[in-house]
């Protein structure tokens, strides 16, 4: 193993004298060509040009003598250092940090950014990025060869966000340009980039971040937003008559049963909507779909767990209910106006996905498009054996429970002081299937 091993990050300005100490006295050095160009590695030194950081990372274990790896900014944040400690080489380190590209680009463009979440591109993980720019107001994404500011702006078509695109920073090729998403896949982008993707209907608090809702909670206190964090209303499903609006119009006494209709069923209950919840296990970075979202109850409590969210509804006043829900919350939820099975052909990939109204046809609609997992309702019982049925002919692990519940009522008024508890009326209870895909 190397005697010494620095990492040294720049950011394109004046080195350290401490960084230019261990630069002047190093025997191997790997950075990009442009860094190898640029500072002043030994004449004498072994160069290494960092493409694989596995295959650099052996060659340090093996050389004996001084060595310094280059990279862009701060080497510990989405850099080489998390790659040179695995076990596996051996390595100790020191690292000298500089400002972080992430930073560097806030800075440009005159940020705050302690409330952004921060992702990478890089290693197939385009899709989980644009998920995350879909579901935050406030997303910085480290680009890649073939995951850059195109491919990202084309993810998020008919998701209106404002990219700023960061190349070069640090470099006398420096540039920095802002334009709507609608244009930058028109470009053609240097690699690799750094891109603030800003945007939604929940960026209109102080600084650029959330008015509200849960990252609006944490801003000035709380670095971006942990995973599975909820927000301020603690809970996983919040009680029914905190939304706005909640139930579509029932339908008409005597009219035929439709579940695929406007005003074929009320919002899920509170406790129905925490199983869902549990089934689902949605997280940042995934695409939930709710098919007959109704007034977004359940939308908005997935939203409220990160995962970006299309709401599916077909009742134009339960549209605009699901609209004024998210933003009291201050969450992103897209809304897609249509009938389940007639739009879900123009919708991006889902990780996970719940049917609450459209009955099997719609669970054979959803399942055709492979979510890693599903969660529909069910009317009747004839009605969920369909259901379940279609979900382990399209190979899933099939489930599900009937939930029912009953209010506990404590005496009030003259009564306040005679027997204690009694039971409430109890809801019919609902049918509830959900499936996973097979290992």
């Amino acid at each position: 193993m190397a005697d010494r091993i620095t990492v040294i990050g720049w950011d394109g300005t004046p080195l350290t004298e401490a960084a230019a100490a261990a630069l002047a006295a190093a025997t191997l050095v790997a950075g990009a060509p442009y860094q190898l160009k640029a500072l002043p590695v030994p004449p004498a030194a072994e160069r290494i040009a960092l493409g694989s950081i596995q295959l650099a990372a052996r060659r340090i274990a093996q050389h004996r003598g001084a060595a310094v790896v280059i990279a862009e900014g701060d080497p510990g944040f989405f850099g080489v250092v998390r790659t040179l400690r695995r076990p596996e080489y051996g390595l100790e380190l020191e690292v000298l940090p500089a400002v972080s590209s992430v930073a560097a680009a806030f800075a440009r463009a005159g940020m705050p950014w302690e409330d952004a979440q921060v992702a990478s591109a890089h290693g197939g993980r385009l899709r989980r990025a644009a998920n995350l720019c879909r579901a935050h107001p406030k997303v910085a994404v480290l680009t890649a060869p073939g995951a850059g500011p195109a491919e990202l702006a084309l993810m998020l078509r008919g998701v209106h966000r404002t990219f700023v695109v960061c190349e070069a920073l640090g470099t006398p090729d420096e540039d920095v340009t802002v334009l709507t998403s609608d244009r930058v896949a028109d470009h053609i982008w240097r690699d690799p980039s750094v891109v603030l993707v800003i945007g939604g209907s929940s960026a209109g608090g102080p600084g650029g971040g959330p008015a509200n809702g849960a990252a609006g909670e944490a801003a000035g206190w709380l670095a971006g937003r942990p995973v599975g964090y909820p927000g301020p209303d603690r809970g996983w499903a919040l009680p029914t008559d905190t939304y706005t609006g909640t139930g579509r119009t029932p339908t008409a006494p005597g009219a035929p049963a439709d579940p695929g209709a406007p005003g074929a069923s009320d919002t899920l209950p509170a406790h129905v909507r925490a199983l869902v919840l549990a089934r689902l296990g949605a997280r940042p970075g995934d695409l939930v779909w709710t098919v007959g979202a109704g007034s977004g109850a359940l939308a908005v409590d997935v939203a409220r767990f990160g995962a970006a969210v299309v709401a599916v509804e077909a009742d134009r006043s339960a549209c605009a209910r699901l609209a004024v829900n998210a933003r009291r919350y201050g969450v992103e939820v897209e809304i897609v106006h249509g009938r389940g099975p007639d739009v879900l052909g123009e919708l991006p990939e889902p990780d996970a996905a719940v049917i609450e109204t459209g009955g099997p046809e719609a669970v054979r609609a959803v399942l055709s498009r492979r979510p890693e997992r599903i969660v529909a309702v069910a009317r009747t019982l004839a009605e969920a054996e369909e259901v379940r049925r279609v979900i382990a002919g399209a190979g899933y692990r099939a489930d599900g429970a009937l939930l029912q519940s009953a209010p506990l009522l404590a005496p009030t008024g003259a009564a306040a002081d005679g027997p204690g508890l009694r039971l409430g009326m109890g809801d019919p209870g609902t049918f509830l299937l959900w499936g996973a895909q097979k290992p």
